[in-house]
């Protein structure tokens, strides 16, 4: 049940990998058991890393519109949904066995028509759903066959209406949802990028048709400047058009945020035009009528849908990955993440220089000061050399440190991460001032 070695991994994601298992952002899943193939468990930095991410994105996404609301649909849904969506019909990779060693893999990726971990024969093409399946129902004879949901936005989709009848919300609108999918990937790769277990943030934003294309340029230059935001190098960030045999069977047109990996540009968010076809199809299956009638106009309409999607996990990555620097200093090396304080772990860590003359009482009033608005975390072992590294690891922004000079003036000592400069701020006002850098 362990993981595979992915075969010529790049030397970046060896490190970002050591470091993650080092400092507590990503585990292997079962680990102990010898672990379960491309499933993550997010450590203590790593789910506050995770959990920072997705507050960010509802902030931007849902409160600070008054035209996008939230849902938290369930991840079991009736099995007609997914007829509905196509899921059930094409929701499909082609698929080959290795008749030596019995391994599976995409037939897409095969280049040469052999087994590319033995060099035996493989099996011929055959679609293969990527649905979980399980059944629900106490007992056997009687329970009927159910998936995990392999995306977030049907479940959007179904309360459509529930949402517009209790939130009086109106086209242009949206539903925001982040939560858990599941895909039986055949050759999940590339350490969290593509897993079996994920989780997605998406936004459906319904629209008359005939707006459609000025809200899909909208969204499309929304979404690119949220990664800004976060602090992704913009050299590393592209837009990517999906061509007539990409596109989707749903969509009118498509981009992708992509991101340079060391493994290559890949995916990081995806945002369509799906026209009417998800509620067109949706009522179809259900006979339930989910057209949208207009009060001021007296037109009824089923709205078409622009949708932003992206991956939790592969964010979660991609900060790490674009924020991972090794900096030589003297006869040492320094590792540094450097995450934007609005999604680091740790806002601060406090020190004090030395464990005697009060100076760890000052340190632990700070503390328990600090962590009733932010994430702080207190150090008081090894030279403060070594905690300042350990943190700069950690991607902590900033280090305060209580030295002598605080016992005469209530002064302490702060340290910017990537600057290395130090400032002094009165004891009283530290937490004032790590508001202003944080919350930028």
């Amino acid at each position: 049940m362990g993981t595979k070695k992915d075969s010529g991994m790049p030397q970046e994601m060896t490190r970002i990998i050591s470091l993650c298992r080092r400092r507590g952002f990503i585990f292997q899943s079962s680990e102990i058991y010898g672990g379960l193939e491309s499933c993550y468990d997010y450590g203590p930095l790593g789910v506050e890393l995770k959990n920072n991410v997705k507050r960010f994105w509802w902030k931007e996404m849902v409160q600070m519109h008054e035209n996008i609301v939230g849902l938290d649909a369930a991840i079991l849904m009736h099995p007609k949904v997914w007829e509905a969506s196509g899921h059930v019909q094409h929701f499909t990779d082609p698929l080959v066995d290795c008749k030596i060693c019995k391994h599976r893999f995409r037939a897409d990726y095969i280049e040469n028509g052999v087994c590319p971990d033995c060099g035996g024969e493989l099996t011929e093409v055959r679609q293969f759903n990527l649905m979980f399946k399980t059944q629900m129902g106490a007992v056997t004879d009687e329970a009927y066959e159910v998936y995990l949901r392999p995306e977030t936005a049907q479940g959007i989709y179904v309360n459509f209406l529930n949402v517009v009848n209790t939130s009086r919300q109106k086209p242009p609108f949206g539903i925001a949802q982040i939560g858990k999918a599941f895909r039986n990937e055949i050759t999940p790769r590339n350490f969290t990028f593509r897993t079996r277990e994920f989780e997605q943030a998406e936004m459906q934003f319904f629209v008359k048709p005939g707006t459609d294309k000025e809200w899909f340029e909208y969204w499309k230059q929304k979404r690119m400047d949220w990664y800004l935001k976060l602090g992704i190098r913009p050299e590393k960030l592209f837009f990517h058009q999906h061509g007539q045999e990409e596109l989707a069977h749903y969509a009118l047109d498509a981009f992708d945020i992509e991101y340079e990996f060391a493994f290559g540009r890949k995916e990081l968010e995806g945002i369509h035009n799906r026209s009417d076809f998800d509620l067109t199809q949706h009522q179809d299956y259900s006979k339930k009528n989910l057209t949208y009638f207009d009060d001021q106009t007296r037109e009824r309409y089923l709205p078409y849908i622009i949708e932003t999607s992206a991956g939790v996990d592969r964010t979660v990555l991609t900060i790490l990955m674009d924020a991972y620097e090794e900096q030589p200093l003297e006869n040492d090396m320094r590792t540094v993440l450097h995450l934007s304080p609005i999604v680091a772990p740790i806002k601060a860590a406090i020190f004090p220089l030395v464990k005697r003359d009060g100076m760890p009482e000052i340190a632990h009033k700070i503390t328990a000061d600090l962590r009733k608005r932010f994430m702080v975390f207190y150090d008081e072992g090894g030279a403060v050399g070594r905690r300042y590294r350990r943190q700069d690891e950690a991607g902590t922004p900033f280090c305060i440190t209580v030295d002598s000079q605080t016992i005469e003036d209530n002064t302490v000592t702060i340290r910017d991460r990537d600057s290395m400069t130090q400032v002094r701020v009165n004891a009283e006002n530290v937490a004032t001032w790590l508001d202003e850098q944080v919350n930028i």
